[in-house]
């Protein structure tokens, strides 16, 4: 047996230092290209991994031509996948983060609006200033900002009032509590900034598809990451370009869909909603459990589980949660419980809900018509009249930019304690995962509501399978009890 490193990241900064002392020969070979090459031969060639990769670094110019033949020319698209991308993603809009983050596969890591105190740097798209809106926006943002200031010093003030021996570790979560409430009055045109991680076949997927996005600012992240990465491996980025008919395909669906549904009315019932599930999940999840330890067919495992005494049943769930500690995941059996959900939840929340990239999550456009989360603490500290005037003055904005032809610019001047509809589907696994980090004493208070009603509402429909669904704060006291019950 061998196994030895073939890569790591590495700091650009240090790769263009290093490369001054190198030839022009050997400073090409500074590219992920080589590494999908050497890969890319190891199904047909006899030779070691480590001597296949020495020969690309030999030869960039021939590793290229080899990757280019194979990724595009074969269609081996999963070569790519080894060459991988570090990118500072600086300067851009919270609207836009979204539009990022909206690739699953790639990993990121943000500022986050909840630690750090923010200022009033923000976003002016193009087509405002285009539409003749620039003054009345910079005008709302100013106005969104104060009202930040006012609320966060309103909000530590009097949550440090209520505790005024507070330890320093205690007045920094005090500090953090106010910071986390008053971004509630923020726009979505704040500026960002994040660290991404991507292989190069999700990277091309995803200028491409940000190439595609009717918002400016979104199409211009498009070309400067395609700028940025086809310096390094120019082999594994080709087709990025829209077509025109592509283009034209997203803009007549959005004209169907729209024309389609325009007796329907908008309406806010319940923030979250079970639309589907399948009532016989406890026993699928079951059978599968005993199916991937046998040799028995599915159909066999789901007539045993179902006729099998409590007892027998008890142990089998015994046997699944035992050993299980709150960082692991559920065994890929769960996988077979899905849960639909239809979610009306704040622009904060949602922040935080996209971070769980392996669920499916349709979002549609932010509408006020929705109305807005109020955090309790503008309530507890008097100051919702100040709230509320910010949120009257981002919607009429936004109604403006509608009524002048800018629907899908109109997003920027709402705040993020407007809401949004989302679809969600998660399986149980995933809903594990979900509930041990928004479920915690720790999440923040928006997401941590949504979380318990989805999980209280899947333990309802599929009791079983969701039984030890709870925050990792309370995940042994919660795995004792239940183990307790199945003896």
């Amino acid at each position: 047996m061998k196994i030895k490193v073939a890569g790591f990241n590495v700091d650009i900064e240090l790769l263009t230092e290093a490369a001054e002392y190198l030839t022009e020969g050997d400073a090409s070979a500074l590219t992920p290209e080589t590494i999908s090459a050497a890969y890319a031969r190891i199904s047909r060639d006899p030779r070691s991994v480590d001597q296949l990769r020495a020969d690309a670094i030999r030869d960039v110019t021939k590793a290229r031509a080899s990757n280019e033949q194979i990724v595009f020319g074969m269609g081996h698209a999963s070569v790519a996948e080894h060459a991988v991308f570090n990118f500072d993603i600086m300067g851009v809009s919270r609207l836009a983060i979204e539009a990022i983050e909206h690739a699953r596969l790639c990993s990121y890591t943000e500022k986050s609006q909840r630690y750090i105190k923010l200022k009033d740097d923000f976003v002016i798209p193009e087509e405002i200033i285009e539409a003749g809106f620039e003054s009345q926006f910079r005008e709302l943002v100013t106005k969104q900002h104060a009202a930040y200031q006012v609320l966060f010093e309103g909000i530590r003030d009097h949550l440090l009032a209520k505790q005024p021996e507070a330890t320093k570790e205690e007045r920094k979560a005090i500090d953090g509590k106010a910071k986390e409430d008053a971004r509630y009055v923020t726009s979505l045109a704040v500026e960002g900034q994040l660290g991404m991680t991507s292989n190069a076949r999700n990277l091309e997927h995803m200028i491409r598809r940000l190439l595609c996005h009717p918002l400016h600012e979104v199409k211009a992240i498009g070309a400067l990451l395609y700028s940025e990465a086809k310096q390094i491996a120019p082999s594994l980025l080709r087709y990025l370009e829209p077509t025109s008919a592509q283009l034209q395909a997203m803009t007549d669906l959005r004209a169907l869909a729209i024309e389609m549904t325009k007796e329907e009315s908008h309406t806010f019932t319940e923030p979250v909603c079970l639309l589907e599930w399948d009532p016989d999940a406890d026993d699928n999840v079951m059978a599968a459990l005993l199916h991937t330890q046998t040799g028995i067919g599915l159909t066999e495992c789901q007539h045993c589980w179902r006729h099998m005494e409590i007892k027998q049943g008890k142990r089998l769930v015994r046997a699944v949660f035992t050993g299980l500690q709150q960082w692991d995941s559920l065994p890929r059996e769960f996988e077979l419980a899905d849960f639909l959900f239809d979610l009306t939840i704040s622009a904060s929340c949602f922040a935080q809900l996209k971070r769980h990239r392996m669920a499916t999550i349709l979002p549609q456009a932010y509408n006020p018509v929705l109305g807005y989360t109020t955090p309790p603490s503008v309530q507890e500290v008097g100051l919702e009249d100040a709230f509320q005037e910010v949120m009257f003055a981002s919607t009429s904005m936004y109604h403006d930019l509608v009524q002048c032809g800018l629907p899908l610019v109109a997003p920027y001047v709402l705040t993020q304690a407007h809401r949004r509809r989302v679809l969600v589907k998660m399986n149980a696994r995933e809903l594990y995962h979900f509930s041990r980090m928004r479920q915690d004493g720790h999440a923040q208070w928006d997401i941590r509501e949504i979380a318990n009603r989805m999980v209280g509402i899947a333990k309802r429909v599929c009791p079983l399978t969701m039984s030890l669904a709870c925050g990792k704060d309370v995940f042994e006291q919660r795995k004792v009890a239940l183990l307790e019950k199945m003896i």
